[in-house]
């Protein structure tokens, strides 16, 4: 191929490339507005996950990708799964032949009642020099059930933890291992007999996926964002709805209008896939579910949106990437900037954001997952408050940003760019 042919072929393609961007469904001011206050009005109730309100969220989100023209990946946009939670009912506790106070221990179980004695269980022990925390993290995770013998010098560690654990234990599986009784003893333990008691609910929740196919259905960049929030709380001057507007109506509103931009145009040389993950807010359960049943491998990267109502700490039409460093994503994104938008890195390393997100199930898996967020987190008054309403969304910098992750992702969806890998199970939560 001589010269000329080779520059023919570049312009052909730059065109085609210009051509495609030119022919995107503009994304508006009045749509965005239109999503957040819908998703954040009193009538949804703050969409609790564990709530029968949820659903009419997922309806909304579900019926947007119909309009838009999106591909179902699961029958009607809804990817379905149960949810158990498990809530301490009654229990009994003996330790060498004596009686134990409710007070002095908790269990953590998967099951709706079991019984068990010494000889079944490990028994462990978290002592006076060990980290509370390590170890009760360490034990959680080794699938052994155990008895564990925690120090009296831990009494406040512990109680805090009672205290969370009492409540309920949700779980995406049942009788599965471990089932751990922490017990706060400074003896031996020569014996034991443990009668746990529990009450089983079962929940249906859903994420709602709908896709473009593009020429390869092997790369996928995904778009996702959380549609949960915290539901309704004890009224705080009358108001009860916490409304999650800016948490996380505001990112769903960026994934429904990149899901319509990203819809007119050429077939995408990558696939698209666009989610709203359920039960973020109650632990991460929608992206995990959705994680155990996508083959990593097939993902060449996820931006995930997180709370874009507001301007970030560098002001308007500015965006903040979590782990930053850990892949080459972040660079993309702020080389390919727009003039007028800037990305940059987690200003919030401290609060280890990156592993707090529905990204960090498929950053586990090697996927170069990232977040783009914009609050100001540190001095966010409304953050899982019912002040977090419609009202204080700054819709200008909202749409001008999920504009910018449009224009940037244009390289991904392309496959002009591509990020980087993170080592397997690289993120530690």
């Amino acid at each position: 191929m001589n010269t000329n042919s080779v520059l023919l072929l570049i312009l052909a393609t730059l065109v085609l490339f210009l051509t495609s961007c030119n022919n995107r469904q503009e994304i508006t001011q009045h749509n965005v507005a239109r999503i957040i206050s819908t998703l954040s009005s009193d009538d949804m109730k703050g969409r609790h996950a564990m709530s029968p309100d949820i659903k009419k969220a997922a309806n909304f989100i579900a019926k947007e990708f119909t309009e838009i023209g999106l591909t179902p990946v699961y029958d009607d946009f809804r990817q379905t799964f149960t949810l158990y939670s498990i809530t301490p009912a009654r229990s009994s506790v003996t330790l060498n032949g004596q009686n134990i106070e409710e007070h002095r221990y908790f269990s953590i179980t998967n099951t709706d009642s079991l019984s068990f004695s010494l000889s079944d269980v490990s028994l462990k022990e978290i002592s006076e020099t060990d980290d509370f925390r390590e170890s009760f993290n360490s034990y959680r995770h080794d699938n052994e059930s155990s008895i564990i013998a925690v120090s009296k010098d831990h009494i406040d560690w512990f109680n805090r933890y009672r205290s969370y654990f009492s409540r309920a234990n949700r779980t995406m599986e049942i009788d599965q291992k471990p089932n751990d009784l922490f017990v706060i003893s400074d003896a031996p333990i020569n014996s034991a007999k443990v009668e746990i008691v529990n009450n089983l609910d079962t929940m249906h929740l859903e994420n709602i996926v709908g896709k473009i196919p593009g020429k390869n259905e092997d790369e996928i960049i995904l778009f996702s964002a959380h549609y949960d929030h915290l539901g309704i709380v004890n009224p705080v001057e009358e108001d009860s709805v916490v409304n999650g507007a800016n948490d996380n109506a505001s990112g769903v509103a960026g994934v429904i209008e990149l899901a319509r931009y990203f819809s007119n145009g050429q077939t995408p040389e990558r696939t698209l896939y666009f989610v709203g993950f359920t039960a973020e807010e109650t632990g991460g359960f929608g992206s995990r579910y959705f994680s155990e049943h996508i083959e990593p491998d097939r993902i060449t990267a996820m931006i995930n949106i997180e709370m874009i109502g507001k301007p970030a700490v560098e002001g308007e039409n500015t965006a903040w990437i979590t782990g930053f460093d850990l892949t080459s994503f972040g660079q993309i994104f702020r080389k390919h900037s727009p003039d007028n938008f800037k990305f940059y890195a987690d200003p919030y390393p401290n609060q280890n954001l990156f592993y707090r997100s529905d990204n960090a199930t498929l950053a586990e898996k090697g996927v170069p997952a990232h977040t783009i967020s914009t609050t100001p987190i540190d001095v966010d008054q409304d953050y899982h408050q019912v002040s977090d309403e419609f009202s204080t969304i700054n819709i200008t910098h909202t749409t001008n940003t999920i504009r910018a992750i449009a224009q940037v992702s244009e390289l991904l969806v392309s496959g002009e760019a591509t990020p980087t890998r993170l080592p397997v199970k690289s993120v530690n939560k």
